[in-house]
Formats: C-alpha cells, sequence, structure tokens
C-alpha cells in the first residue's frame, strides 16, 4: 500500500493485516558533488521500496520519504514518526536508507542501511534484476521485525 486516499482507506478497514511501514530516509545534499550522488541514491531507495512495496502489498504500507540535510537530520524525528506510526495502528515500522550513519540508531529503531546503487545508468532488465536481488536482502530483514 502506498500512502495515497484509497490506501490510507484500506489501511483503516484492514489494520489487522496491513501493520508494517516502510519510511524511506533520503539525505538531501545541495554541493556539487554531494548533490548528484544524494539524487541517485534516493532514486536508487524510491524504485527498492516501491518494489518492496509491489511485493508485499496488502502487508505493508510505503510512506512518503523523510527527506533530510545534514543540518536537519534527527534522531529525535525518527524516534518520533515511528511513535506516531505505531499510535495509528502499525505494530512496525522499519526505516530504509542509504546513509550509512542512521546505522547507529539500530537498537532503538529498526533501520535497514543499504549501500547506494546507481540505476540510472541501467536498462530495464539489469534494474529490475538488481531490485529482486535487493528484495531477497530485504525480506529477512522484514521477518526478523515481524518475529519481534
Amino acid at each position: 500500500m502506498i500512502y495515497k486516499v484509497s490506501d490510507v482507506e484500506q489501511f483503516q478497514t484492514q489494520k489487522q493485516f496491513i501493520d508494517t511501514a516502510i519510511v524511506p530516509l533520503v539525505q538531501l545534499d545541495f554541493s556539487e558533488i554531494g548533490m548528484k550522488q544524494t539524487s541517485s541514491a534516493s532514486e536508487y531507495l524510491m524504485s527498492l521500496t516501491t518494489f518492496i512495496e509491489q511485493q508485499l502489498h496488502g502487508r505493508l504500507m510505503l510512506l512518503p520519504p523523510f527527506s533530510y540535510t545534514k543540518l536537519t537530520k534527527s534522531s529525535e524525528t525518527a524516534i518520533s514518526i515511528e511513535k506516531e506510526l505505531k499510535e495509528a495502528g502499525f505494530k512496525s515500522v522499519l526505516f530504509v536508507t542509504c546513509d550509512h550513519e542512521w546505522s547507529d540508531l539500530k537498537e532503538q529503531l529498526n533501520i535497514l542501511w543499504l549501500p547506494a546503487i546507481p540505476l540510472e545508468s541501467m536498462d530495464k532488465t539489469v534494474k529490475q534484476r538488481i531490485l529482486e536481488d535487493q528484495l531477497k536482502q530485504v525480506l529477512p530483514v522484514l521477518t526478523s521485525v515481524w518475529a519481534q
């Protein structure tokens, strides 16, 4: 499910089945070099989380990305987001990011760090294969989150 009206309405009637929220954490860097790197990471992260949502539709909801800069990055905000999502009925919250610094919060939050793969120069077939391979890495993490 995606955070859009029709899916939200379905979530509200079927909370017991749609128990997981995925929150992409997207870093923004507007420096000369950083802009290309973070836009590439964002493209990868959004492609992957959308693919995960398509494969597990009806079990989880993909939320809009939480975008931040180095100055606005806040562990307190991520903790607050998780708290509000749990109060809204999600049993599990998984943050997915390409920014390794979020790994420091693994004791407090379910954080999945994945290295960014530059998808922008790949053809559709290769891109699809990579997303399928990445899903195979994400599924055990989701399974462990659901077992908590």
